[in-house]
């Protein structure tokens, strides 16, 4: 009996931690270059744990063991905003910005000017460019993107454009082993090489939306939650089992 309380509770903790995942992916449906997350399990044979079996041997007893939680980094929906300020990464690159941490990467392109005159997510991250961070002058206007990232503005009354720097967009050997650091930026892990990227593209006046598919999500909410309230069933009956067990035992007279 006490081996199927354990069982059932690895069964909890691991439906638990699925729960967290699922509810983050939701929680970040609207959110600007989120890449949705997933959680991997599994079987963990008990070294010293045995149950009897039918024929009247012994059997090892299986939990379940959270494993990792892998991320989807496919696409999302591109969607025009008509700000000259967004922009959506048509490809596998990322822009690089700077935060208290360090180096991030990430592909929220709803940027902004901040009060220094430099251009920024909607976090306030720094966007680097090639030459570090982009700053434009309280004069620029008509500020334009091309697709490789180079940023052009018609500087005051002038008639022609003046370049303010390009975009660094990187890729990466591995970007299975990327790691989140928050909610739309990735951190580089040792092993994984970073290296310029030249083959994604910049549409300007638009943003890379969540890869967060709601309906698989909440019907995988509504799966999980089933799954945890029939466990605690489980769990449950197997308490009342044993109490039934002990008042019987004590009942016997001597």
């Amino acid at each position: 009996m006490q081996n199927a309380l354990l069982v059932g509770l690895s069964r909890q903790v691991a439906l638990r931690r699925e729960l967290d995942v699922v509810a983050n992916n939701i929680a970040n449906l609207n959110t600007t270059g989120f890449k949705s997350a997933g959680s991997l399990f599994e079987e963990y044979v008990g070294p010293n744990a045995r149950a009897a079996n039918v024929s009247g041997g012994d059997r090892r007893v299986s939990f379940v063991r959270d494993r990792a939680t892998w991320i989807d980094l496919s696409q999302g929906p591109i969607e025009r905003t008509g700000n000259p300020l967004d922009i959506a990464l048509d490809g596998k690159g990322y822009l690089a910005v700077q935060t208290p941490q360090g180096e991030r990467y990430t592909r929220n392109g709803a940027l902004q000017i901040n009060s220094s005159g430099e251009l920024v997510t909607n976090e306030g991250y720094q966007v680097l460019g090639e030459s570090g961070p982009i700053t434009l002058q309280p004069k620029d206007r008509d500020v334009t993107i091309s697709p490789d990232g180079t940023i052009s503005v018609r500087e005051g009354s002038a008639a022609i454009d003046a370049q303010r720097g390009k975009l660094r967009m990187v890729a990466f050997d591995k970007p299975s082993q990327l790691r989140k650091d928050g909610a739309g930026t990735f951190n580089v892990p040792e092993g994984v090489t970073l290296q310029p990227d030249t083959d994604t593209r910049i549409v300007q006046g638009a943003v890379e939306k969540s890869n967060v598919r709601s309906v698989v999500e909440m019907a995988r909410m509504i799966e999980v939650t089933r799954a945890y309230t029939q466990v605690a069933t489980l769990l449950t009956q197997q308490a009342d089992l044993n109490r039934t067990a002990i008042e019987k035992l004590a009942e016997v007279p001597n």
